[in-house]
């Protein structure tokens, strides 16, 4: 797989422009975003790489600006942690996922990872970065397959524990999110 995916915010202004890349070494997603969360604008670069499971690898996320910011986790795809030092991170343990809060790329890795059958769910501990503060912390979160992916793709259930926020989420054939409600819509190219 080689795609390019654009999303844009349902409020406000912004785009995102995802590069994917799935061979036989791994996964990896490169994007720009570049939008505003309560009112303060930002631009931000990620890169993830997974292994051909779906399993975080590497996270690298950095602002774009004069005061540029960034931070690079990476994980043994079986619930370690560390920094780009090489230090432990001991309050991501037990995450499996990352979860970058202006992408629906997120979403993608557990549907991807769990391979849930129809009517499935789970819950997994996902290590969330808040944009554009960079702050780190492990959460829960459930998706359950609602309908699972096939060449005309899916529908799964988000659920955040800590929060309650629920979501239903059609998916592609390649679980890529088509529509977040409320958050996120696909930007179709002509």
């Amino acid at each position: 797989m080689n795609r390019d995916i654009f999303w844009s915010p349902v409020a406000g202004v912004g785009i995102e422009s995802l590069h994917l890349i799935e061979d036989s070494t791994g996964i990896v997603a490169e994007s720009v975003v570049i939008g505003s969360v309560d009112g303060a604008s930002f631009r931000l670069h990620y890169e993830v790489e997974c292994d051909r499971q779906y399993h975080v690898q590497r996270v690298n996320i950095a602002t774009l600006g004069r005061k540029s910011e960034s931070i690079t986790l990476r994980a043994d795809g079986g619930g370690k942690w560390a920094d780009g030092q090489g230090e432990e991170v001991s309050a991501l343990n037990g995450c499996i996922d990352v979860d970058i809060s202006v992408t629906p790329f997120s979403n993608t890795l557990p549907i991807r990872r769990l391979k849930l059958d129809q009517n499935e769910s789970a819950e997994v501990q996902i290590a969330y970065i808040t944009v554009p503060e960079l702050r780190i912390e492990a959460v829960s979160q459930r998706y359950t397959c609602l309908d699972p992916i096939d060449e005309n793709g899916g529908l799964y259930r988000y659920e955040s524990i800590s929060s309650g926020f629920t979501a239903e989420l059609p998916v592609d054939s390649d679980g890529l999110i088509i529509d977040y409600p409320g958050l996120f819509d696909r930007v179709l190219l002509s």
